[in-house]
């Protein structure tokens, strides 16, 4: 989607006056203890590290002087601090227009959200276990970031032996039993070790209940299941089965009795990329049991329809990204025109030079005061005319991102859905690009919005530029328009009588219930949905996918695929995408985990702290969603991959540049011998980079237009795409668990019939030698290197890879 700021907030900053002072406990003494100066009100720590939600986790503690919370991370994270409600006078930000970074320990004056300006978002590298303070000095608001000083309260320590010995794995067959996710009545076995002495055990079934972008997150219906004792040598194993009878997520954990003590044992404390709950699975923790349910970390378990099947081809699939407007210009006789095409109620730029940057209102480019109204001139006859280039690349579909009609450059400000954006083409065009496709065995994926259009759509009409009634004409309702009951009205507020998506004006949001709305988005099979299938398209990309209501895409996606059984449908969502990869909404997410994992993995990052997150997917995820996720390195929504891992453009040292793309084709490399469908953002195989929208979305620097691709990259990428299409083990094969994970290497095993693969990854700077100990079916197996690079030897029982810096290696055994 755009970025909005409400979403993922803009990167603004922050300036501070340095007074370097570590951060300082609590006080103690009543005598010293102060009212809370904000009364009433909750802060929580809102930021990258938990989708900016409200999570208790992450609420402030105010302790006589202060207002504490403890945070447990590693690597930069942004950050505000806000009640539930974002409340301009209790959200503490950055100063906006500064860079927002706080150093270790050095006090910081941060902006309210009440200041001019606003806040921007706070920046900090966090390693390990932090405190973070709020005070209140002389009336003005101080923050401090340090190591960790402050005891919390509300988590005392387990100190007791017996439950510090006990254990649950959820990924372990000697403690649950079938792995992973399950069909309804297929009975899970579950078994908790402990030492001698425990007195009693039960399991803890829930279903979980989370709404739009996590801002609902609860457990219901509980169900209480006592385990049963049964002594395994000198301790004890402690044993229950339940048959899950509802499609869901669900939560489970352990109330354990020591001593008369209750205690919970739950799931770890693993951070999730941008997801709610803590928890990656696997081995859980001990704690005492909190009053406050809502505290408990609930290991999750996924219950999907057992007639949940994806599109057999989407395996096969490698996607090339498009964002039109920056591909190519094919048919300059298109271009949108300053004076002739509209933007609102004023009009658009057109770049004059190809490979120029984008522009940014307020950032003295000398562009006007809007946003996304900057053109290239991108369209689909430029796509039409590069097919052979994607082919060429190793990609066989192609995803684009809105092409239907809109103001913007990005076009998710919808103006009407059953016409092509004038500036892309025509309907003409768009069939004649999925047919050629067709002939190259590519696949065309499209992209809108259902959630919301733009102010200037057929259907809403701000400005009057449309024939016919729209909805809310002159910023009136119009109760003679067909489409006023598409919307969700605010009459309370008579300047802006309608309810933007996430605060947006521009983007009034669709009333997803209204039956003249699914009347035309997909009830019949003339509808919105069904209609671009006919054209030629192969699936839908959904955006905004979790504002809209669970009930409409079961509808939707039972009306799809009853017109088109093999349609692939693909989710926007950034989180733990487990509720919508259930058979009854979505086959596919853009896969947001995969990319944050594996580009700090890339950077450097410890593998041990990251691939717990890859682990949580194959645990959680149905082996069809599993095997069809859309994993992605860039978007246009995130900064590209380069700029991520050192490349920033302009200014940046040579061998920064050549370090970023060693780091670059590691992260390929892992996206092309992984389970589901790699996506490549077009230009990424060229050297293409770039910071946050609109940074990211820059055009393909084509050499007949000036551009300079790297064109040694794209070999790279070409070979790495030929070897995935090479061997079937590396696009449909199996995954488990890790055969060996230390700080710098991964490797991972995957089946397919006879066939076996073993993937290597390397993030060090320097080569690693790692001797594997294989399971007793592949003894004696002989491995080739699938690239040629090198031979894999066994060594006293062992196999011995010899793994290049920033490298991996894929070694095959054939029957």
């Amino acid at each position: 989607m755009a970025r909005l700021p409400l979403l993922l907030p803009l990167l603004l900053g922050a300036c501070s006056a340095p007074s370097p002072q570590p951060v300082a406990a609590p006080a103690s003494a009543a005598t010293d203890c102060a009212a809370p100066p904000l009364g009433e009100t909750t802060l929580y720590l809102r930021s990258t590290l938990n989708a900016w939600v409200a999570a208790d986790e992450y609420a402030l503690q105010f302790r006589c002087d202060g207002y504490y919370v403890n945070v447990d991370a590693h690597g930069t994270h942004e950050f505000k601090l806000a009640d539930a409600g974002w409340n301009p006078a209790t959200t503490f930000g950055a100063v906006a227009g500064s860079d927002g970074w706080l150093k270790t320990g050095v006090n910081f004056r941060p902006a309210r959200g009440s200041d001019a300006g606003g806040t921007g978002n706070l920046r900090f590298a966090f390693a390990g276990e932090h405190t973070v303070r709020l005070a209140m000095v002389d009336g003005a608001p101080q923050l401090t970031v340090g190591p960790k000083s402050f005891d919390d309260p509300r988590a005392p320590p387990v100190t007791d032996p017996i439950a510090l010995g006990l254990r649950y794995d959820s990924r372990s067959p000697a403690h649950k039993t079938p792995f992973g996710a399950v069909v309804p009545g297929m009975p899970v076995e579950f078994a908790l070790l402990a030492p001698a002495g425990v007195e009693s055990a039960t399991l803890v079934i829930e279903r979980q209940g989370l709404e739009g972008n996590q801002e609902v997150l609860e457990y219901r219906e509980p169900l209480r299941i006592p385990m049963q004792r049964a002594p395994v040598g000198g301790g004890e194993r402690w044993q229950a089965h339940h048959a899950f009878d509802a499609v869901g997520v669900h939560g489970y954990w352990f109330e354990v009795v020591v001593g008369g003590v209750r205690y919970v044992y739950q799931n770890n404390q693993d951070p999730v990329f941008w997801t709610h709950e803590r928890g990656s699975g696997g081995v859980g923790s001990v704690d005492l049991l909190p009053e406050d349910g809502s505290r408990i970390r609930r290991y999750r378990q996924s219950v999907y329809h057992p007639d949940f099947k994806v599109p057999d081809y989407a395996s096969d699939l490698i996607l090339y990204y498009i964002f039109p407007d920056r591909f190519r210009n094919g048919d300059p006789t298109n271009d949108p025109r300053p004076g002739q095409r509209k933007f609102h109620d004023g009009t658009v730029e057109l770049h004059a030079n190809w490979n120029e940057k984008p522009f940014l209102d307020g950032s003295g480019d000398g562009s006007d005061e809007h946003r996304a109204n900057d053109f290239f001139g991108g369209d689909l006859a430029g796509i039409i005319e590069k097919l052979p280039y994607i082919r060429d690349l190793g990609a066989n579909a192609i995803y684009l991102t809105p092409v239907f009609a809109a103001a913007s450059n990005h076009k998710y400000d919808t103006a009407n859905y059953l016409e092509i954006d004038p500036g892309f083409g025509s309907k003409a065009d768009f069939r004649k690009l999925a047919g050629q496709a067709a002939i190259d065995d590519i696949r065309l994926i499209v992209d809108t919005s259902l959630n919301h259009t733009g102010i200037d759509s057929v259907y809403f009409d701000l400005y009057a530029q449309h024939p016919g009634v729209g909805a809310l004409e002159q910023g009136r309702p119009q109760p003679d328009s067909p489409w006023l009951s598409w919307y969700l009205l605010n009459r309370d507020n008579a300047a802006q009588p309608w309810r933007g998506w996430a605060g947006s004006r521009d983007l009034p949001e669709l009333d997803k219930s209204s039956a003249g709305f699914i009347h035309f988005a997909y009830a019949t099979p003339h509808s919105l949905m069904q209609h671009w299938l006919d054209q030629g398209a192969a699936g839908w990309r959904m955006g905004a996918v979790p504002w809209v209501p669970d009930t409409f895409w079961r509808e939707w996606r039972y009306s799809l695929k009853s017109h088109r059984h093999d349609a692939l449908t693909i989710a926007e969502i950034r989180f733990d995408a487990s509720r919508y990869l259930l058979g009854d909404m979505f086959d596919s997410t853009m896969n947001y985990i995969f990319r944050n994992t594996v580009l700090e993995y890339a950077a450097g990052g410890d593998a041990r702290r990251l691939y717990p997150n890859i682990e949580l997917m194959r645990e959680h995820y149905p082996p069809p969603a599993f095997g069809a996720l859309m994993n992605l390195l860039s978007t246009h929504d995130q900064a590209r991959s380069l700029h991520v891992l050192g490349d920033r453009g302009p200014g940046t040292a040579p061998a920064a540049i050549a370090q970023a793309k060693r780091r670059l084709l590691l992260a390929v490399f892992w996206q092309m011998t992984f389970p589901g469908m790699p996506a490549i953002y077009y230009g990424d195989e060229v050297g293409v980079t770039g910071g946050d929208d609109p940074w990211n979305r820059a055009t393909y620097p084509w050499a007949d237009r000036g551009g300079k691709p790297d064109l040694a990259l794209l070999a790279q990428f070409q070979r790495l795409t030929a070897l995935r299409h090479a061997h079937a083990v590396l696009r449909r094969g199996s995954l488990e668990a890790p055969l060996y994970l230390d700080e710098h290497v991964i490797v991972w095993l995957r089946r397919l019939g006879d066939e076996v693969a073993l993937v290597a990854v390397n993030n060090a700077g320097v080569v690693r030698s790692v001797d594997l100990v294989l399971p007793a079916d592949l003894a004696g197996r002989a491995f080739a290197d699938a690239l040629g690079d090198s031979e894999a030897k066994f060594v006293d029982g062992r196999l011995r890879l010899q793994l290049p810096a920033l490298d991996g290696r894929v070694l095959l055994a054939h029957p």
